[in-house]
């Protein structure tokens, strides 16, 4: 088994995938001395000037439009998969037949970082809780200054972790301080695709939101997609932390069946079972670290910003502090940096207020259980702009929802028909469909009357009219500049 920067120089591997994370890998994989070939189906067109422009940067043999025996070159002895490629893939169907390793980008690269990992997962709340935990390292003096990595998408926070593992080891970032730079935090965002193909993935302290339906159009069951985010803990051992939301059925079950790390459960409803704990008490975010001490009172839930609204939000908080405290960090810097929180793009980002009426992008919302949060943090009338790429999730779980706290729903995209039938079917009505979002935020002002909000919130992928679900984002906020 390669477990060394140096045992990869000389061999053989395969970079299956040229988006962002698989040219990244096979760039850390040229770096450390190894013989890539770099594949993607898709033609230069479709992958664009700028990507082809990195790739080449790379100095790898790439190949565009691959067959598999172009793909796989004979003495490929390592097959680093993108998080984009699906199992059933051909080209790794036939790896696995031929005996090759088949790794994904984080196992790839957590086998050469040297640095100390914390992960997150879930459904929902992973970004939020990324960056929250980062934040509160950062106000803690003793820590090194972290790094954001993984799936994280959020405007300027974008780094794949073999990005973060390169930048770590590149000499030009070693200074005299090197050791301590090479032992920083990675602070990871990491999705069930990822969890695919781990294998000795295992980070110090893992984290783990929640579980909804969501990906089945990639996954076959929710049973196969809870499976691959209870990865993130099997290789864990017990001086690890495992950081699980006991208010959620799926990660109570993976606590309870008990993964080798130490568990720290949080709940936002209650006082959770077990010596390590988070919850609310009396109004306070309390924490129990240490059986034979006191409860720590963190902070007053008064005092959470409007940047960080409803019963999601507080959820997020609490996976963040469990996973910072049980890294070290002080309960001074952790209410610190919540009370500073600035907010994620995309993620119930105020927009602008206009006329009395607010406006809330919200365009990360690609699942049924995030639009049920999300619109249930509101504390206005809301006019709800949703729809986009179908997922194979069903929207009917919405429909309580949208007759408590949506005044009008306005559908765009791909699911426009799916959804309009599917809430007609549940009894709510008040819908409206629009040719594009330009076309809803138009709409939408048009509705709204002093007090309302308007929320995009899709429910669905973005792909159908959209580069990714930043890009929808940035049309809505342009939209609302424009009234």
């Amino acid at each position: 088994m390669i477990d060394s920067l140096n045992e990869i120089s000389g061999r053989k591997v395969s970079v299956i995938g040229a988006a962002r994370s698989g040219t990244a890998a096979a760039a850390l994989l040229a770096r450390l001395g190894a013989i890539v070939t770099l594949s993607d189906t898709s033609n230069v067109d479709k992958l664009g000037a700028e990507r082809v422009l990195e790739i080449e940067a790379t100095g790898v043999a790439f190949a565009l439009g691959a067959s598999v025996e172009q793909a796989l070159p004979e003495g490929t002895e390592i097959v680093v998969v993108s998080p984009g490629v699906p199992k059933e893939a051909p080209v790794l169907q036939a790896a696995l037949a031929r005996g090759i390793r088949v790794w994904g980008e984080i196992e790839f690269a957590f086998r050469v970082s040297m640095n100390r990992t914390h992960a997150i997962t879930g459904t929902n709340g992973k970004t939020t809780t990324t960056l929250l935990l980062a934040a509160m390292m950062l106000e803690d003096p003793k820590f090194p200054r972290p790094t954001i990595c993984g799936n994280i998408s959020a405007d300027e926070v974008k780094c794949t972790m073999s990005e973060a593992v390169e930048n770590a080891i590149r000499p030009e970032y070693l200074d005299e301080d090197a050791p301590k730079q090479r032992e920083a935090y990675l602070i990871t965002e990491i999705s069930s695709f990822q969890l695919e193909w781990v294998d000795t993935f295992s980070p110090k302290v893992a984290v783990l939101t929640n579980i909804t339906p969501d990906h089945l159009n990639r996954h076959k069951s929710f049973e196969e997609y809870a499976g691959a985010k209870a990865k993130l803990f099997t290789k864990q051992t017990k001086k690890d932390w495992a950081v699980l939301n006991y208010d959620d059925l799926e990660a109570r079950k993976i606590g309870v069946n008990s993964p080798p790390a130490k568990v720290i459960w949080f709940s936002t409803l209650g006082t959770p079972p077990g010596d390590f704990r988070l919850w609310i008490r009396k109004g306070f975010i309390t924490a129990r670290l240490n059986p034979r001490k006191n409860p720590t009172l963190i902070m007053p839930i008064s005092e959470i910003p409007e940047t960080l609204p409803g019963a999601h939000s507080l959820s997020n908080i609490l996976a963040a502090a469990g996973a910072a405290m049980a890294a070290g960090v002080s309960p001074v810097a952790i209410a610190k940096a919540v009370r500073a929180f600035k907010g994620v793009p995309h993620r119930m980002e105020i927009v602008a207020d206009i006329r009395g009426v607010r406006y809330l992008n919200n365009s990360m919302c690609t699942n049924v259980a995030a639009a049920i949060s999300s619109l249930s943090s509101i504390e206005r009338p809301t006019i709800v702009i949703c729809g986009g790429a179908d997922k194979e999730i069903d929207f009917s779980p919405l429909v309580p929802t949208l007759k408590t706290h949506a005044r009008q729903v306005i559908l765009i995209g791909a699911t426009s028909d799916k959804m309009k039938k599917t809430f007609e079917d549940g009894g709510y009505d008040s819908l409206i469909q629009a040719a594009s979002l330009e076309e809803a935020v138009v709409l939408a002002s048009k509705l709204a009357v002093p007090g309302d909000a308007v929320l995009l919130s899709p429910v669905c992928a973005s792909f159908d009219q959209f580069r990714d679900f930043e890009h929808r984002g940035q049309v809505f906020r342009r939209a609302v500049e424009e009234l």
